[in-house]
């Protein structure tokens, strides 16, 4: 009797595990798919807590690693759904509960924000294949072979996407960046303006900002200040398309409006080492600098430089101006030379009259402002030789490079067409050796900085 109650223990035991094992099987896939429920339903909180679960009992559950990394990338817990996902693409998912599309195509974007950019492309390469009508994947894998310097293989790609999804105005930006890059300026144009039809208002700048790349390339200042203009209103291009704003005015020697978008670029900036803040307080330095606010030019580049000493001729500049620059309770060193270089129009040409009379000893006839400089006609004074009055041209320059042999040749042939036997050069920053050549045998007088800080100190006696 004891025996028989035995095996019937035995067996009832043996029934009891079986049963458990084909309640384990049965309840695991609606336990899988409840996690996708959830998902769907946001309950993204409760999906993290079950999938953990689930993994502490096997942390070889495909299935529940899936859904936990999703739950993650759903929470914007982006470090948390990468090392899922990348924990997941070990194992097989041959088989299980897996949207293999959803999944490969999450996994590509998870590679894509963490630089690895090789196995994002691997993901989309596949996802085409699992999907070859879908123009998103196509987008995607276009995008990644343009970054590799891939033109040609990313053109095909990014145009299969423009056939298969004909309104995405992302597909024609990514078309027209890549001419653009490519210099197919004619493509680049109609790419962007292609885009432009399918954005939305608010996603329009980037697009807006190559177009008035385009432009300015081909010198057309108005039409890329409205494009830069447009470009602006986008948050992310606002600084980079005020700077090239502010460059079109520059362009066209209009250095009020210059400097106005350069320092509304400046009071923008929020990253003081991007690329985008060191062009705006370069180039707003030298708006101020060509008027000769020296002073806060100087507060502009010595921030580009202490972001970034190589940028453009930024060292230069701080050496070639910081002996001017006054600090609290000094005098300042060289004075004289620093209202030279320094002063503002009218009080330049008044200056400019004073070295005349004073250090030249000559009477001023005419005085007038000219690019970077001034210009005064003047002739000897009463104690002139045998009672005759020799007239003179002299020009002042004050730009940052030496004089040229342009300029030489340029006060010639004026002085020649009024009749003036003798010209003056006088440039604070010198000139150079081909203006020193030219000059040796002509009626010309050239006088360098050291000689100008002389009359300099005669003028203000």
């Amino acid at each position: 009797m004891s025996r028989v109650l035995g095996l019937i223990v035995v067996l009832a035991a043996g029934v009891g595990f079986l049963l458990v094992f084909i309640l384990r099987l049965v309840l695991s896939p609606r336990r899988v798919e409840a996690l996708g429920t959830l998902i769907k339903q946001g309950k993204t909180g409760l999906v993290i807590s079950s999938a953990k679960r689930l993994l502490a009992r096997d942390s070889k559950n495909a299935e529940a690693r899936y859904y936990l990394g999703l739950a993650y990338h759903a929470e914007k817990k982006e470090e948390d759904a990468y090392r899922e996902f990348k924990i997941l693409n070990s194992l097989s998912i041959q088989g299980k509960m897996i949207p293999e599309q959803e999944y490969r195509q999450t996994l590509a974007q998870l590679y894509a924000a963490h630089g690895e950019t090789e196995e994002a492309l691997k993901e989309y390469l596949l996802l085409i294949k699992l999907a070859p009508r879908q123009g998103e994947f196509y987008y995607q894998a276009g995008k990644l072979f343009a970054a590799r310097g891939k033109g040609d293989t990313a053109r095909e790609y990014l145009q299969k996407a423009a056939e298969l999804s004909p309104k995405d105005g992302n597909i024609y930006y990514e078309l027209g960046l890549l001419c653009y890059k490519e210099k197919r300026a004619p493509e680049a144009k109609a790419a962007l303006e292609r885009a432009l039809r399918f954005q939305k208002e608010d996603g329009q700048g980037r697009t807006w900002f190559y177009l008035g790349k385009l432009q300015k390339d081909v010198k057309d200042y108005d039409g890329a200040r409205g494009a830069f203009e447009r470009a602006a209103r986008d948050p992310e291009f606002r600084v980079r398309a005020l700077v090239e704003r502010g460059g079109c005015f520059m362009a066209q020697n209009d250095i009020d409006h210059a400097q106005q978008d350069l320092e509304k670029a400046a009071a923008a900036i929020k990253d003081e080492s991007s690329s985008d803040s060191l062009f705006a307080r370069y180039f707003l330095g030298v708006c101020y600098e060509k008027r000769r606010e020296i002073d806060k030019a100087l507060v502009q580049w010595e921030q580009v430089y202490a972001q970034k000493k190589g940028f453009k001729d930024v060292g230069e500049k701080l050496s070639q101006y910081r002996e001017f620059k006054s600090k609290a309770g000094e005098a300042p060193k060289g004075d004289g030379m620093k209202n030279y270089v320094t002063a503002g129009g009218a009080d330049f040409v008044e200056l400019c009259k004073a070295i005349v009379k004073e250090a030249m000893n000559l009477q001023v006839q005419s005085a007038r402002g000219i690019s970077d400089g001034s210009e005064v006609l003047a002739v000897e004074g009463d104690d002139a030789k045998f009672g005759r009055k020799m007239p003179r041209l002299i020009r002042f320059y004050r730009g940052n490079d030496p004089a040229d042999e342009g300029e030489i040749r340029a006060i010639l042939d004026d002085a020649k067409e009024q009749n003036i036997p003798k010209a003056v050069v006088i440039a604070s920053a010198g000139f150079s050796p081909a203006a020193l050549e030219f000059a040796n045998s002509r009626p010309v007088e050239l006088v360098g900085s050291d000689k100008l800080r002389n009359m300099l100190r005669k003028a203000a006696r």
